[in-house]
């Protein structure tokens, strides 16, 4: 019983470290975002170098790494399971290089 509790525990300190980097993720998204959006409008160069940049351009960044914050906890917090096929993949090939060192051991000894 106290490894399958063991294996629980695991688990779910993998979950939160991976909800904990999420938080971290988002934090800095927001930082980063404030502080460019604070940039386009001019408040640190006094539009001398903002204002020939294109208004699309201040929403591209918020746009495309919104779109990774949110597939990013999508993943976090388990919404959507991507790691299935990882797990899958993952498993074929140790199983695969388990069988070639096996192979080769056995070619070793006969030898």
């Amino acid at each position: 019983m106290a490894a399958i509790d063991q294996e629980k525990y695991e688990r779910v300190k993998k979950q939160v470290e991976n909800e904990k980097i999420w938080y971290s993720h988002l934090f800095i998204y927001i930082t980063v975002n404030i502080l460019l959006q604070l940039f386009y409008a001019g408040i640190f160069d006094d539009g001398e170098f903002t204002q020939y940049i294109p208004w699309w351009v201040r929403f591209t960044t918020p746009f495309f790494w919104g779109l990774n914050v949110f597939v990013h906890w999508l993943y976090a917090f388990k919404k959507v399971r991507f790691t299935n096929f990882y797990n899958r993949w993952e498993e074929r090939k140790i199983r695969e290089y388990m069988e070639e060192e096996e192979e080769d051991f056995i070619r070793t000894i006969r030898k």
